[in-house]
């Protein structure tokens, strides 16, 4: 069987999976919020090499852009949003419509969006120093997390 990354679209898909999210997401007058202070010009682009990685993909995002630790730190520090991140997952849960995504690899996108949101990117909510160095990123199969 195929890795879900393959499954979803490999590259291409994924880039089209993060620009529709981005696009749900800035219109989410709650989600938005996380971008106030701005964003990256490729920041789809980047989303995109991250979730490809992390779903069986190629190293494009630790080889290119950095390691876990950013990553959360990057999501860290902001307090608790429980609604921005229950909206965020709607978000994608469209976007996973938008591009014409079906189950399987719908609900396991989903619960690999739904994890990550609610537990990797948000367990610093108080204080992202407190995001240790060497941070793994989670891997996700069609059996759900790896390792």
């Amino acid at each position: 069987m195929s890795s879900v990354y393959e499954a979803a679209g490999g590259g291409e898909g994924m880039v089209r999976l993060a620009r529709a999210w981005h696009e749900r997401v800035m219109a989410d007058e709650v989600v938005s919020h996380a971008f106030m202070h701005g964003f990256r010009e490729d920041h789809a682009e980047r989303l995109a090499a991250y979730w490809a990685e992390a779903l069986g993909g190629p190293p494009g995002y630790t080889a290119t852009y950095g390691d876990e630790s950013q990553v959360v730190r990057l999501h860290s520090g902001n307090g608790l949003h429980d609604e921005m991140n229950v909206r965020a997952v709607a978000c994608f849960d469209a976007a996973l419509d938008d591009v014409g995504l079906e189950d399987p690899v719908k609900g396991v996108l989903h619960d690999y969006f739904a994890w990550a949101t609610t537990n990797s990117m948000y367990q610093f909510h108080e204080d992202a120093g407190d995001v240790p160095e060497g941070l793994v990123m989670t891997r996700w199969s069609w059996e759900g997390r790896v390792g």
